[in-house]
């Protein structure tokens, strides 16, 4: 999907009101902005329409045919009453593509960056996000957000492919945070700023000195783990 969020969250009800001609109201289990891919998100609603899981689940394939071609449905589940998809999250997964040489079928999936990345230094600086738990300096300004504490689980550049990948897995991420996490270990990678550098933009707790200007296409939800 490449709508941010609450547009698929939109579709998803409208799909399932013009289905069941009964309303629905569904709860997203993260936030995305327009551009970014989910391979894997969540919503959760309530209804008391027994058994709905065999209905909707013997259904998809109508509910998929109501829904744009960048949004599919892949399987409903009962959960408990008090499930929540959002709160009762354990982590979520990124991936953030990038490539290198002209590839017109990664376009819309990865972002094109042309110059010349050590990827030793973006390895470090993958690593030292490790030590940290404040992410201010990461965090877009005009969120509502009370604390700005993150606890990294998996901080890693990969080859995948034709692509150069940050992998990227938390408990919980702020508004920005995995493409300005990204923007500016590509400054590590490309020399203009120092692994020293790097940490200091991360002790500053100043968003100003953080690079969010990577594009939206080349980040990717992987996982949601309940």
């Amino acid at each position: 999907m490449q709508q941010n969020a609450n547009s698929i969250q939109a579709e998803i009800e409208k799909a399932l009101n013009i289905f069941f001609r009964s309303e629905f109201k569904l709860t997203g289990s993260s936030r995305t902005d327009t551009g970014v891919h989910a391979l894997k998100n969540f919503f959760h609603f309530d209804s008391e329409m027994l058994p709905l899981q065999n209905v909707l689940n013997e259904n998809v394939y109508n509910l998929n045919a109501i829904l744009p071609d960048d949004i599919v449905i892949k399987q409903i589940y009962k959960v408990a009453d008090d499930a929540h998809c959002r709160f009762d999250a354990i982590s979520r997964e990124y991936k953030y593509f990038i490539y290198q040489h002209k590839e017109p079928f990664l376009a819309d999936r990865a972002f094109y960056y042309p110059y010349k990345l050590d990827i030793e230094k973006l390895q470090q600086a993958a690593t030292v996000i490790l030590n940290y738990q404040d992410f201010t300096s990461f965090s877009k300004r005009n969120t509502q957000v009370k604390t700005f504490q993150s606890s990294i689980l998996k901080s890693i550049w990969l080859i995948e492919d034709k692509t150069i990948v940050y992998n990227v897995q938390a408990n919980r991420f702020l508004r920005g945070m995995v493409r300005g996490l990204v923007g500016t270990m590509l400054k590590v990678g490309t020399g203009k700023i120092s692994l020293n550098d790097f940490i200091a933009i991360i002790e500053s707790k100043d968003p100003t000195k953080t690079d969010f200007s990577v594009p939206p296409q080349g980040l990717f939800l992987i996982n949601v783990e309940y």
